[in-house]
């Protein structure tokens, strides 16, 4: 790819720039998750005052729905039982360090970007036991802990977490050493994604390529119109509901308002990284004195990291009980930006803010593509939002490169 900023965004828009047949072909020919391809299959339309024969068709495969619901001044994912609970009318509006919603007469329940709260959680829980020992005369027995999962369906998932998701599928499950806490709660969640027509002013998924439209890692995705939905397969589970909901073909009216939409949700992004590979323009400027700038206005909270759809730092504690017979080990979520998450041998290796920020963002964007390919960014924003202080990732790779990357 192209390192030019406005290169990479001209190779998204030749994506979308071509006749709405073809886009259409290109955009669910094929769809590929849990190594299973599915083959072309035809679109079809969901009229809205249907949606909630969809939501009966994943409760009858046995498991309970989760979507977008208002809570706390956000959109969080909580279980819901009918397509009344969805967010109807509602838009986000956000900046750096800024959050809130709005309301208006609008039908649609998905025309909005996203809340603090991605796929994430759902299969990397924030704490769990991983195991446990037990100790008696003959010695000490360790036991696995049965992971704690239900059969869940989401509605609403982003193209950017779904970029994200598969990273941490890399992570947890592409090792030789894989968590099997996270591949049965993986394996058990079906997902529905939604194309993504209303990005934030904090979105950036188009420099990234992970969006707006779902491409990866759903079985069912559907692009919302004010008149319903158009539905398309994404794996044999995603494509046997949809046979159940017996529905019309989309007409090519329908699809190509759906590709003009998302059309205009790419340009809409003013934000962006200058390029899908910084790996050697970040590590080149790790004596940058850009640095300490941000550390002075970082508070090293962790939250960018909480709410990052693809960050997997966590901590691992023993926890005795009060007899000293057991114990179990937990791990939870940590962050880079903890002052202990460094800690070896009793000495932080990073012991200010610069030297955190300064891993935090060399891991995301430059690190990860030794590891796993690519950068660890999809574009979500979430950082930039959900930072007190308002600090923008994409603002302070720009100062670092310093116009250099062209």
């Amino acid at each position: 790819m192209p390192r030019h900023s406005r290169l990479t965004f001209v190779s998204l828009e030749a994506l979308y720039r071509v006749p709405c047949q073809d886009f259409w072909a290109r955009l669910i020919c094929k769809q590929d998750i849990g190594g299973e391809a599915v083959a072309d299959q035809q679109t079809v339309f969901l009229p809205r005052e249907r949606l909630q024969k969809l939501l009966d068709a994943l409760k009858a495969t046995g498991r309970h729905c989760l979507g977008p619901v208002e809570r706390d001044g956000t959109l969080m994912f909580d279980a819901i039982t009918s397509a009344e609970q969805l967010p109807v009318g509602v838009h986000d509006v956000q900046g750096p360090g800024s959050y809130r919603l709005q309301h208006d007469d609008s039908r649609r329940c998905f025309a909005w970007a996203n809340g603090p709260q991605a796929l994430k959680p759902l299969t990397f829980a924030p704490q769990e036991t991983l195991w446990r020992v037990s100790r008696n005369d003959d010695g000490m027995r360790f036991s696995p802990v049965a992971t704690e999962h239900s059969g869940m369906a989401l509605i609403g998932a982003r193209a950017c977490d779904l970029a994200a998701l598969k990273l941490q599928e890399k992570h947890f499950l592409g090792g030789e050493h894989i968590d099997p806490g996270f591949g049965e709660r993986r394996d058990s969640l079906f997902i529905v994604a939604v194309d993504c027509n209303h990005p934030a002013d904090t979105c950036f998924c188009a420099s990234t390529g992970d969006g707006p439209a779902a491409k990866q890692g759903f079985d069912i995705a559907m692009s919302e119109l004010d008149e319903g939905f158009l539905l398309r397969p994404g794996s044999p589970a995603g494509q046997a509901v949809i046979d159940k909901l017996t529905l019309s073909a989309a007409s090519e009216a329908q699809k190509k308002q759906v590709a003009d939409e998302l059309v205009l949700a790419a340009q809409a992004q003013t934000r962006q990284l200058p390029s899908d590979n910084l790996r050697d323009a970040i590590f080149e400027r790790q004596d940058h004195p850009h640095w300490a700038e941000i550390a002075e206005r970082c508070l090293a909270c962790g939250n960018c990291t909480a709410v990052c759809p693809s960050c997997f730092c966590s901590s691992y504690e023993a926890r005795p009980s009060l007899d000293g017979k057991e114990a179990e080990q937990v791990r939870s979520w940590d962050s880079c930006f903890s002052f202990e998450h460094s800690n070896l041998h009793g000495h932080a290796l990073r012991d200010d803010i610069r030297l955190r920020y300064r891993q935090w963002l060399t891991h995301k964007l430059a690190g990860w593509h030794d590891q796993y390919g690519r950068s660890g960014c999809t574009g979500c924003g979430r950082c930039i939002t959900w930072c007190p202080v308002g600090i923008d990732l994409t603002a302070e790779v720009a100062t670092l490169l310093e116009g250099e990357v062209t």
